[in-house]
Order: C-alpha cells, then sequence, then structure tokens
C-alpha cells in the first residue's frame, strides 16, 4: 500500500467513527495507519478550525485539543505546507475548482506520490482525469 492523504473531512470522519467513512475504506486507511503512512496536510486544522469557527462543525471538545489528539494517533504524520507544495497548488493541471484548501490537498498528494483519500465529488472528477491518485471514500 502506498501513502494515503486524508481530505480534512475524511480525517474528521475517521476520527470521530462517523459511518459515512465505508468499511472497506476504514480497513485501507487503518491498515495504511499501521505501516506509519497516514498524511495530514497541515491545511486541514485551519480547515477544521474554520468549520469550527463558523459553527458548521461542533467537536465536542476546543478544536486545538482535538487536533492535537486526531495528530497524536498510530501512524499519523503531518505534512508540512512547504512552499513546493504552495506553489504547486497554483500549477495544477486541468481545471479544478479555486478551492484553496483543495488545491493544497491535490498538490500534497502529488508531492508525495500518494494517494488521496476523498469523498468530494469534484476531487473525485479530477483524479478520475488521471491527474492524481485518489480512494473514493464514500
Amino acid at each position: 500500500m502506498n501513502d494515503l492523504v486524508l481530505d480534512t473531512h475524511v480525517w474528521i470522519w475517521l476520527v470521530e467513527g462517523n459511518l459515512r467513512l465505508p468499511v472497506e475504506v476504514r480497513s485501507k486507511i487503518e491498515q495504511a495507519a499501521l505501516e506509519g503512512w497516514i498524511y495530514i496536510s497541515a491545511i486541514s486544522p485551519w480547515e477544521i478550525g474554520l468549520l469550527v469557527a463558523k459553527k458548521k462543525l461542533n467537536l465536542g471538545s476546543d478544536v486545538q485539543e482535538w487536533v492535537d489528539r486526531a495528530l497524536g494517533l498510530q501512524g499519523v504524520r503531518l505534512a508540512p505546507l512547504s512552499p513546493k507544495v504552495a506553489v504547486d497548488s497554483t500549477r495544477l493541471p486541468g481545471d479544478i475548482h479555486p478551492d484553496p484548501a483543495d488545491r493544497i490537498l491535490v498538490a500534497t498528494a502529488r508531492h508525495l506520490g500518494a494517494t488521496l483519500v476523498t469523498a468530494d465529488r469534484v476531487l473525485l472528477q479530477y483524479g478520475e482525469r488521471g491527474l492524481f491518485r485518489y480512494l473514493a471514500a464514500g
């Protein structure tokens, strides 16, 4: 199995035990975690903090505590937002929607040679064109 980058919503679903994450996808993520190959983009804590601030997400605890705990899970690594990933996110091939967080997630997966685990239809359609590796998460 190759490295996995979890889209922000997939990370939340995994940590919170959300049933929207299919069992077979959860199993692949758990296997990758045992091998130490799960990446969380540095943009994901920002997205989560923003969702909580806008009251679109309730984590049941302080957002910083949640992020720290979720980053501390076995096999989880934080993928930094390097200048290369930042610039590459502005130069992705083909048409992709302008959401900066999604662009950074794709650029991170491409940079790491990893598979992005997402349920985002726009990203899945982009991946279907062979522009990055993806695993559909529902």
